[in-house]
């Protein structure tokens, strides 16, 4: 007969019998896998493939009562949970050895109103999946800018992307969110009810509860926008950036200009003697009438000599997938992240420095461009507070194989200590890796005690542990 070793909140091991494991299997409309089931390895797998563990169960849910089991189930073993939506954290928190995964990715229902300009959306769904759905409406909601991202993560975090100049924040569209907390209570969360939560969960990560739907505001966009990449070569990179500050002071809200500095890759549009040399990429959109856009993008696309420059009008659903071919699943990532209140003449020759060492084909140094109406909600309006940033900067080590590990980690390090003197000191609490969770603090500043306030209220025993950890008062 099988035991299954699990994690308990104590740090301790405990053995759990087939009989338990049945007990819990029998309560669920979902899936129950162990170390021994045939799909568990396959399963278990998270986009970054850095992150191997392997958790004691998981519970693969298919709707919110599953959830509720799973952590009765837990409690009353005082079993250590981890939580998955999609598993894109580069973190790799939704993993963890020996505890009970409750994993959401079975849960992909997207219900759009057009009339009400509203969607419900389950945690396990992936950007591309909410996507799909609300422009089939010409509707959507700001959101990341790789596809295969789950919304659970994504909105928790906070969520920024192309539209996010105009719209807001992804939480800043978010209306409700039904969840269950660590004491299995099902509860609905907004403005009018448990208004506490709503505010800690809009940028407070998964350390609250388990959400189990999600209602947004939709907007039109589309179908067609305005969008692409405008290649320069790295040489002409200082130039380039200059302009771009310049250029970018003085955008209006429904456009947004973001960087990206690496390797080209074998793009059918480069001309193939440029393929693996180092450039510098615009990436410029704009949402709205497509002739005005062309005009304000103009200036912007004459400046220098590109490589190539293949802006036009794309269908909104295309271009939310524009990079995901370069943010694959399976490849080895390593994030470092700052704020930028702006891009000094110091701060565009350090990140030049390190453009000159790329260590591998797949890394790059990502600028995103933000502000305008997500720079306008008041910095204690949600949990998330960096209200001020005007560029995120992601230093983003992607390689494929063990051998590379130290120079491509050493990179990333480096490069991030580098460019602490321009940084605001606040942080993107999705873009922190697994070794920073002595920055938790940093990414929610003057909001983080009130955020342990919650935490205490509603999950004093800390039960949601496994994430960018805020610590209840009681544990601190």
């Amino acid at each position: 007969m099988n035991t299954y070793s699990l994690s308990t909140l104590a740090g301790e091991t405990t053995q759990l019998s087939e009989k338990d494991v049945a007990e819990l299997a029998n309560c669920l409309r979902g899936v129950l896998l162990t170390p021994y089931s045939p799909d568990y390895d396959l399963v278990r797998i998270v986009w970054n493939g850095m992150i191997d563990r392997r958790p004691g169960l998981i519970v693969r849910c298919a709707g919110a009562a599953d959830v509720r089991q799973a952590i009765l189930f837990a409690r009353a073993r005082n079993l250590l949970i981890s939580v998955r939506g999609c598993g894109h954290n580069i973190a790799g928190s939704a993993l963890c050895d020996k505890a009970l995964l409750i994993d959401l990715s079975l849960m992909r229902s997207v219900r759009i109103d057009p009339v009400t300009r509203t969607a419900r959306v389950d945690p396990g769904c992936r950007l591309l999946d909410f996507d799909h759905e609300a422009q089939a409406f010409g509707l959507a909601t700001p959101l990341g800018i790789n596809s295969t991202t789950g919304i659970g993560g994504l909105t928790l975090g906070g969520g920024f992307g192309w539209l996010s100049r105009r719209y807001g924040m992804t939480i800043d569209n978010l209306l409700s969110v039904d969840m269950v907390t660590a004491g299995g209570q099902v509860i609905t969360a907004s403005q009018d009810n448990y208004s506490d939560m709503f505010w800690a969960i809009r940028g407070g990560g998964g350390n609250f509860g388990v959400v189990t739907s999600f209602k947004f505001k939709l907007h039109p966009v589309g179908p067609e926008v305005l969008s692409g990449l405008i290649v320069h070569p790295l040489e002409d990179a200082k130039k380039v950036l200059q302009f771009y500050r310049e250029f970018t002071a003085g955008l209006p809200d429904e456009a947004s200009v973001w960087v990206v500095i690496r390797k080209a890759p074998p793009l059918p549009f480069l001309p193939e003697e440029w393929h693996g040399k180092e450039v510098v990429v615009l990436a410029a959109f704009y949402e709205g009438d497509i002739s005005v856009g062309r005009a304000v993008l103009d200036p912007l696309r004459g400046f220098g000599n590109p490589i190539a420059d293949v802006v036009g009008s794309h269908p909104y659903l295309v271009w939310q997938q524009a990079f995901d071919p370069l943010l694959t699943a399976g490849a080895r990532n390593y994030w470092k992240s700052h704020n930028f209140a702006e891009l000094t003449d110091e701060a565009i020759d350090t990140l030049l420095s390190y453009a000159h060492q790329l260590p591998s084909p797949h890394s790059e140094i990502f600028i995103a461009q933000v502000g305008g109406q997500m720079g306008r909600v008041r910095k204690e309006e949600t949990a998330f507070p960096h209200r001020d940033a005007k560029f995120i900067l992601n230093v983003h080590g992607r390689w494929e194989t063990t051998l590379e590990d130290e120079v491509c980690l050493d990179w990333a390090r480096s490069l991030f200590k580098a460019t602490i003197p321009f940084s605001t000191g606040g942080v993107y609490v999705n873009f922190l890796s697994y070794e920073e969770t002595n920055r938790t603090q940093a990414a929610y500043g003057s909001n983080y005690d009130r955020l342990v306030e919650v935490k205490a209220k509603y999950d004093y025993q800390n039960f949601f542990r496994t994430n960018q950890n805020i610590v209840p008062t009681a544990f601190a």
